[in-house]
């Protein structure tokens, strides 16, 4: 297993996997489905090193992208030092690995590097089975919240309200 910086080449495994997970999603019936991405997103970020994936023999088994400022989902908890996590998607093929407890070791390391006191994450709607599995991941669930301005985030984001999520690595 490596995790490694995505690249140009990436995107068509990064945009099927989102695909797969939005496909996951609607299946479900009682979460938020994640809405087609913008390919200029995915390449911004491979180009500002943003985007990761998590390798296993070759094949792309888990991606998610991170930024160090999230002020619209964030609002004034966005001036504490954080890295943000965004997009986590897994290859059917490796389901059931516990990739967000490695993503979250993965992040703490890159946190304490970049000199960022948190590692957060979000997510859309009361879905109950998502929180608990965050919490295990060692994240403290922070509550629902009603954003503010949603006009810079993707149309998801006005559907419900957001969960947030953080560790603290001072605490």
């Amino acid at each position: 297993m490596n995790i490694t910086n995505s690249t140009p080449e990436d995107i068509t495994e990064i945009f099927r996997l989102y695909k797969i997970a939005s496909t996951y999603q609607k299946a479900i019936k009682t979460v938020i489905v994640w809405p087609n991405f913008e390919r200029i997103l995915v390449e911004t970020e491979i180009s500002e090193q943003r985007q990761f994936k998590l390798i296993i023999n070759t094949e792309i088994a888990c991606v998610w992208a991170v930024t160090f400022s999230d002020e619209h989902i964030w609002e004034k908890r966005n001036i504490d030092t954080a890295v943000y996590i965004h997009r986590i998607a897994t290859n059917p093929n490796y389901r059931g690995q516990n990739f967000v407890g490695m993503i979250v070791t993965w992040a703490k390391e890159y946190a304490k590097v970049n000199n960022k006191r948190y590692v957060r994450l979000d997510t859309l709607g009361e879905n109950t089975k998502l929180i608990k599995h965050y919490d295990n991941a060692g994240f403290d669930f922070l509550g629902l919240f009603d954003l503010k301005n949603t006009d810079t985030l993707p149309a998801h984001y006005k559907e419900a309200p957001v969960c947030l999520f953080q560790i603290d690595l001072k605490g």
